[in-house]
């Protein structure tokens, strides 16, 4: 059987889904640990209030470390200063935000539509077409399915130096088909047909661009669609991105005998793993929430404190003029309490206003705790 490795410069054969090899009894206690990290992880979802605000930058940074594997070099904050105002000179980091932005868009689509249909095939076109929009990789059939050949290797390299050639064109419209059926099969275990489901993505490789980060926008969409989570917000890039080269190597092996197996328990082990380090971030993110939540409370005296920290968390980078919004204070009662807040240090200055150039400030503490690492002083 042909292998994703394989160096035979001849394109690959899917196998057909759902596959009939699997060693059920031996991943029956890798499935058994995911499915209650990931259970543990949905119920701290449950008891997270406004969860699409309080969550926000955890969202963004997913988007930053999933397009980080595919070789952008923005942070999360560089991306909350971007869409706080703050200009970009290289044009190559300002489409590695911009891409960033479209992963973001396209994921929080995808929870849209949801709401009112299944999953389909049109959908997959629709977040393909999001994520290129007006970024490297838009004039590559941006939101269709590829009609030629592609291939994976080095930057530049030619089909005869290729890692890996997926299935021929005119197969993809029948592998497609297949893999469609197979997201909605009813298998033995969820998380199984999720890590089957998204290698399968991978090989077929249907678009000539955007692949890796539609496939891994599938996984929190599976999830939510399945009922395994309240929301999509299952963030796997964290892990996937420290651990890219087995990642690429368990996806690259997949043919080869038992590989599918190794595939498997890569995948379930990654979903542990990261499963727990999403619920203590949720659960930092929760109590740095609390505690700011007391302090504003003191220092401005104000009814609209737990809006404004709302406001806050869903842009922990911003200008004033971005929070006079529906339901705020009035201007100036705006700026007393940012005021209050950036002199008791809980505001940072990312950039001081000057003439017509607002001033930006910055959520600090949020920024750093989903960074997993102080960018803000």
């Amino acid at each position: 059987m042909a292998r994703l490795t394989q160096t035979k410069k001849s394109p690959f054969i899917p196998e057909k889904l759902p596959l009939s090899n699997i060693n059920w009894e031996a991943l029956v206690p890798l499935i058994g640990r995911a499915n209650r990290t990931l259970a543990q992880y949905d119920g701290m979802l449950y008891g997270v209030p406004n969860p699409e605000v309080m969550l926000s930058p955890m969202t963004t940074q997913e988007a930053v470390l999933s397009s980080r594997i595919e070789g952008t070099q923005a942070t999360l904050g560089e991306v909350l200063k971007f869409q706080a105002g703050e200009d970009v000179k290289q044009e190559s980091k300002r489409q590695d935000i911009l891409e960033i932005i479209n992963y973001r868009s396209a994921l929080q689509t995808a929870e849209k539509r949801l709401q009112t249909r299944p999953f389909n095939l049109n959908l997959l076109l629709e977040l393909h077409s999001i994520l290129l929009d007006s970024v490297r990789g838009r004039d590559k059939a941006r939101g269709r399915f590829r009609t030629q050949q592609n291939w994976i290797g080095p930057d530049g390299c030619k089909i005869e130096n290729a890692y890996f050639i997926p299935p021929v064109p005119m197969s993809v419209p029948a592998h497609l088909d297949n893999w469609e059926k197979y997201y909605h099969h009813d298998e033995q275990d969820p998380l199984v047909q999720l890590a089957i489901m998204h290698a399968q993505f991978e090989i077929i490789h249907p678009f000539l661009d955007g692949n890796g980060r539609i496939g891994r926008i599938l996984i929190p969409v599976f999830l939510y669609e399945k009922k395994l989570l309240l929301r999509p917000m299952f963030y796997l890039s964290n892990y996937l991105e420290a651990h890219r080269d087995e990642y690429v190597k368990r996806l690259r092996n997949l043919g080869a005998p038992g590989s599918w197996d190794e595939w498997i328990t890569f995948f379930l082990h990654a979903v542990s793993e990261q499963a727990q380090a999403n619920s203590a971030t949720v659960r930092s993110i929760l109590e740095l929430y609390e505690k700011l939540k007391v302090r504003i409370i003191s220092l401005t005296h104000s009814q609209f404190a737990v809006p404004l920290l709302d406001l806050l968390f869903s842009q922990p980078i911003f200008q004033s003029t971005q929070l006079q919004v529906d339901g705020m204070p009035s201007k100036p009662m705006l700026m007393q309490m940012l005021n209050a807040l950036r002199k008791a240090k809980i505001l940072k200055v990312v950039r001081e206003g000057s003439g017509r150039r607002a001033q930006v400030l910055a959520l600090a503490e949020l920024v750093n705790l989903c960074e997993g690492r102080s960018v803000i002083q």
